[in-house]
């Protein structure tokens, strides 16, 4: 991985080509896919989809694959999306306070956004009481941040998981009904 991807910096404009993105496509879909299917799915030799796979990660646009967790099957029960705003004085510790965050127990993402609120963090915990004390402790004493606001997680859908054969580019296409 080079040192851009390492430091979270997004890759430079990378050219790909049709096969490229069918193969970022497939593993969008199922990152668990043996190379071997991976290049029968896509009609190509095994060595032509490897060699492609490589090139994308040393370029930093594949970051890292990922397993998706049952929490609940973890005993994690609850899942939350807390709303934090921080202090008018605090904006210059923004980047710190989100490096502190994402170590703490029971955040799965923190997401840096705009608009009246700084952060969107989702929380896995084990109750309601567990994710009330969790934001009432971790987050909202914490002296940068002005308030906070909870939200409960009836279900969590992932789009990858329900990515159709349209490719990357319907993603990028007009918005039609």
């Amino acid at each position: 991985m080079d040192q851009g991807a390492r430091d979270g910096l997004r890759p430079k404009s990378v050219r790909l080509d049709d096969l490229d993105e069918r193969i970022l496509w497939e593993l969008m879909r199922d990152a668990r896919i043996p190379n071997a299917a991976l290049a029968a799915r896509l009609h190509v030799a095994p060595s032509t989809t490897h060699t492609r796979v490589k090139a994308l990660r040393d370029a930093g646009v594949i970051r890292s694959s990922h397993v998706e967790v049952d929490y609940a099957a973890l005993g994690l029960d609850v899942q939350g999306i807390v709303s934090v705003r921080l202090r008018a004085q605090a904006r210059p510790q923004i980047k710190s306070y989100a490096a502190k965050v994402i170590q703490l127990p029971n955040v799965l993402s923190v997401f840096f956004v705009g608009g009246s609120i700084d952060f969107l963090i989702h929380v896995a915990c084990t109750s309601t009481a567990q994710l009330r004390d969790f934001v009432a402790t971790e987050l909202s004493m914490d002296p940068v941040v002005a308030s906070t606001e909870t939200n409960i997680v009836f279900d969590h859908l992932i789009g990858q998981e329900h990515l159709g054969s349209g490719g990357l580019a319907a993603l990028r296409g007009p918005i039609t009904r």
